[in-house]
């Protein structure tokens, strides 16, 4: 349990892994993660929670597929975005964008559905910080 302040930005400048979330906080049951997404991430699906995206620095772009439909949302610096739980989603950043979750504690990066997971990708439930 942490029990003192955690600074996002110290917190992201201490790593270079790409899609590998660290968790700042955790409350309630939730955890509060960083990450630094760039290039695109896989598809997949979070069956039981929603999952909330928070733009740190940068632009995201999250692709949605539901019922065989694919549209996108476009998220710049400040923006918030839920995926809502069942949805097939796929984010995607041109540059490296810095990015705040948060979802209950122990759910896993690549969803409970997933394609196969790249080389590239961290499947976890997060890396604890310090």
């Amino acid at each position: 349990m942490m029990t003192g302040p955690v600074n996002i930005q110290k917190t992201l400048d201490s790593f270079s892994e790409l899609w590998s979330p660290r968790i700042v906080a955790q409350f309630n049951g939730y955890d509060v993660r960083v990450a630094k997404f760039h290039g695109e991430y896989l598809w997949h699906s979070h069956q039981d929670t929603d999952e909330l995206f928070i733009v740190a620095a940068g632009r995201l772009l999250i692709h949605l597929r539901e019922d065989g439909v694919e549209r996108f949302v476009t998220l710049h610096q400040g923006d918030t975005y839920v995926v809502p739980r069942g949805i097939e989603h796929k984010p995607e950043s041109d540059d490296e964008s810095h990015i705040i979750m948060v979802e209950p504690t122990g759910t896993l990066t690549v969803g409970d559905t997933h394609e196969d997971i790249p080389d590239h990708v961290d499947a976890t439930t997060g890396h604890h910080v310090g």
